[in-house]
């Protein structure tokens, strides 16, 4: 029985043959996901052209080499761009060069550990709120895609402006959808790298909604700005107390806009996705759950979760850290070499893409043991592969700047969550993986919910 192959999560179809413009652009508007050739599981590179020449790395010392050794020589490509300047601007995670460098200096003691760990009281309510919710749904099947999309919502609405009336939480959350919804399919301009300055169709029919966003967000910063901070500091606070330490550069109004915007963005749609993946892996898995279930519940004693409690908590962080192998939010990135290099002892040119298909790394044979396995006990005691072979942040300079701000609510939210309920998945409602922009499960995260 011990040789019997246990069962595997959903995956994404991978291409098994050659796929000509027309069905690749099909396929990309659907999901990403499915443009990655199957031989990427169980090769260090493959390469292709399509307009343009492409490489996609799932080699741990090219990865290394891409994102800390010649970071430079590699952008995020214009794709990335296209599809986020309009709502996020020349923001940390657009920016390049010395505009980069200097906003990231500036950013960078906001995300301290102490930072964080005063915002977890924010945390723990919002997931308080969230069980609340949960309950209404005892005994019958509930869509916790959509829950924890709302509770993450609520929690980086209020750690980035707190107590300010004049920000509209249902409007901002409606426009940052919709935009995303609208703007984050790859357009056929897209494909073939024409300039940025040509409009996008799809762009332009989200852009009304963000338009107000911005000046909603503007009427905020400079009403706070006048305010002061309040005795807790929140993301805003921080940001506007922040400076480079280098040229004491401060951010203005826009600036301070476009990297909240960003936070929002990316603060709630990462921390959401990873919740209800993970929620999903252990319906999938009931052991699991009921070994995560009688850690939190041994910690909390029926409380939620704060951030002392997260040392305490190992089992759940590593559900955490393998639903991120398995699912991981940003699944796919995009670099433009600069200039000629090797990787992987392949040539690549000046203008070529380079792709980190983190979905294929994270799931490749020569990295992984049974890599489509949900296995949390995999993260438990030393670290089980390359450093670059797990890339759920990213890495180098550019890693994502708030990614002990996701990992500290992932871990509060699930603990507090399994601890007092039980899910079990609702027959025919599996959800599929499909990347837009982030890695969705599209149907939603239909469980059955029972008290634990």
């Amino acid at each position: 029985m011990s040789d019997m192959p246990h069962p595997t999560p959903p995956q994404v179809p991978l291409v098994t043959e050659a796929w000509g413009v027309l069905r690749s652009l099909a396929a990309a508007r659907r999901n990403i996901l499915e443009l990655i050739p199957e031989i990427a599981l169980r090769q260090p590179i493959v390469s292709g052209k399509m307009g343009r020449p492409w490489h996609m790395v799932m080699d741990p010392a090219a990865l290394r080499r891409i994102l800390l050794e010649e970071v430079e020589n590699y952008p995020k490509s214009d794709v990335t761009k296209n599809i986020l300047r309009p709502a996020i601007g020349e923001s940390l995670f657009v920016a390049e060069g010395a505009h980069w460098r200097w906003q990231r200096r500036a950013a960078a003691p906001v995300f301290t550990h102490r930072n964080i760990a005063n915002l977890a009281p924010i945390m723990s309510a919002a997931t308080d709120r969230s069980c609340a919710r949960i309950k209404a749904q005892l005994g019958r099947g509930a869509d916790l895609y959509q829950e924890m999309m709302t509770a993450a919502f609520e929690v980086i609405s209020d750690v980035t402006f707190s107590g300010d009336e004049q920000f509209d939480r249902a409007a901002v959350h409606r426009a940052v959808d919709g935009y995303i919804d609208q703007s984050a399919k790859v357009s056929l301009f897209d494909l073939f790298a024409l300039p940025g300055w040509i409009p996008r169709p799809s762009r332009m029919l989200s852009s009304g909604a963000m338009k107000q966003m911005k000046q909603m967000s503007d009427s905020v910063i400079d009403a706070r700005r006048d305010k002061g901070p309040g005795d807790i500091p929140d993301l805003l606070d921080l940001l506007l107390a922040g400076e480079d330490p280098k040229t004491k550069r401060a951010m203005n109004t826009a600036e301070l806009r476009d990297n909240l915007l960003t936070f929002i963005v990316a603060g709630h749609e990462t921390t959401a996705l990873t919740l209800s993946w993970a929620l999903y892996l252990c319906a999938f898995d009931q052991g699991v759950q009921d070994k995560l279930r009688m850690e939190a519940q041994g910690v909390l004693q029926g409380r939620a979760a704060g951030a002392d409690d997260i040392p305490d908590l190992p089992y759940t962080r590593a559900v955490i850290d393998e639903t991120l192998r398995l699912y991981p939010p940003a699944a796919f990135l995009s670099r433009t070499a600069q200039k000629p290099d090797t990787l992987c002892e392949r040539q690549i040119r000046k203008g070529d893409t380079v792709t980190l298909p983190i979905y294929a790394l994270h799931r490749s044979h020569l990295l992984w043991e049974e890599p489509h396995r949900f296995n949390p006990d995999r993260f438990l005691g030393e670290a089980p592969v390359d450093r670059y072979a797990y890339l759920p942040f990213g890495d180098g300079p550019r890693i994502c700047i708030g990614a002990s701000f996701a990992i500290q609510e992932a871990v509060i939210m699930l603990a507090t969550i399994l601890s007092r309920f039980r899910f079990t998945r609702v027959a025919g409602k599996d959800p599929k993986p499909v990347l837009i922009l982030t890695l969705r499960p599209e149907g939603g995260v239909w469980l059955n919910v029972e008290e634990a």
